[in-house]
């Protein structure tokens, strides 16, 4: 399971790094970054898996045993947590800045989208 999702976040962050670098297209880059941002919490969450252990909830069963034998580390969910809102809010205000851009220049094309200097 985690070298699947390792592997599945990796292709995520490459496909996403090559749309925010190489696509011309304001919005495609947000887009890309959006799925680099996806894979990156993939690989989080791929990390903290541990086979034959379940989420960090003590219940009666878990506090008579040994509550670290049996569930994993909640500290890796807690940060795609809250990387998942920080990127929401980040692709929101780069949403924001590409409206803005389009306004004033009508277009979404980066190169087009220069201005006077």
């Amino acid at each position: 399971m985690a070298v699947t999702g390792i592997l599945t976040g990796s292709i995520l962050i490459l496909i996403g790094l090559f749309a925010a670098v190489s696509l011309n297209n304001m919005m495609k880059m947000v887009i890309g970054f959006s799925i680099a941002d996806t894979g990156i919490n993939i690989i989080i969450v791929s990390l903290g898996y541990i086979k034959d252990r379940t989420a960090p909830i003590l219940d009666s069963t878990a506090l008579l045993s040994d509550p670290s034998a049996l569930v994993v580390d909640p500290v890796p969910q807690a940060l795609v947590l809250t990387a998942i809102v920080i990127g929401f809010g980040v692709t929101s205000i780069m949403l924001v800045f590409v409206m803005r851009l389009y306004e004033k220049s009508g277009t979404l094309k980066i190169r087009d989208a220069g201005g006077d200097r």
